[in-house]
């Protein structure tokens, strides 16, 4: 049985005061919830979100890294710096840094390995542009970006390894895929995990979903036999919003 895992990514909101206001909100009305949660603020934040989450059920995550440890590597962050401040997860390739800064599926298939070479977990974003989808192409865009995102990671490591499906048409728009469709990609992504490991491994994967995901909308999502959690946005910047996702099924 695969557990449930919510993230929320706060993208380039919260000034540091404000995300730690926020996350004590979510440690408090969170505090009981079963279901493996993540938060994302931006880098200002980390340090002060940080503090709050430590050593409750709240995982630390980061938005984005850069693809090696150190180096004359102007306005990036490294994995090192990262650890030292509590990251426990980072998020890599999401359609932003594929689709607005360039990122190509080589650069995130590095921060996947270098993340999971210094022991954090990694959700690898996956999904497909409108027009990939309206000329028939979503599938096999996901399972191009699924094979390249996992390139050289072994089944060993997969268990520090999530994917998130975020249809790119979806993201900040309000429309949202349909649970009969985001599960199909959902089923897809799965199968590719299979192909490239085992049975074992595709059953053991956890499959988020992201897309303008609300707590009108949580449950439904969830329910389907793939989708095996979220990855939110909007809806996780605040407190009466996130919170009945987090707990969709209560």
């Amino acid at each position: 049985m695969r557990r449930s895992f919510i993230a929320g990514n706060w993208k380039m909101h919260k000034t540091p005061a404000e995300a730690k206001a926020l996350a004590e909100e979510l440690k408090a009305g969170l505090a009981g919830c079963g279901h493996k949660i993540l938060i994302a603020p931006s880098f200002t934040a980390l340090e002060s979100v940080a503090s709050v989450v430590k050593g409750s059920n709240i995982l630390l995550g980061a938005q984005n890294m850069a693809t090696v440890e150190q180096g004359a590597h102007t306005g990036e962050t490294s994995v090192l710096m990262l650890k030292a401040i509590g990251v426990d997860a980072v998020i890599l390739g999401h359609s932003e840094r594929r689709h607005v800064y360039g990122e190509t599926d080589e650069m995130i298939n590095e921060k996947v390995k270098l993340a999971l070479a210094n022991g954090l977990e990694a959700i690898l974003c996956v999904g497909e542009t409108l027009d990939e989808r309206e000329s028939g192409k979503a599938e096999s865009v996901v399972k191009t970006q699924t094979e390249a995102g996992l390139k050289g990671v072994s089944e060993a490591e997969l268990d520090k390894v999530t994917i998130a499906y975020e249809p790119v048409w979806a993201i900040g728009t309000g429309k949202t895929a349909t649970p009969d469709d985001a599960d199909q990609i959902h089923k897809v992504t799965r199968d590719t995990v299979k192909s490239l490991y085992s049975e074992d491994a595709a059953e053991k994967m956890v499959i988020q979903y992201g897309g303008s995901v609300k707590p009108e909308n949580a449950a439904q999502l969830m329910g389907m036999e793939n989708i095996d959690g979220a990855l939110v946005g909007g809806a996780s910047l605040k407190a009466d919003l996130f919170l009945p996702i987090a707990e969709y099924d209560k």
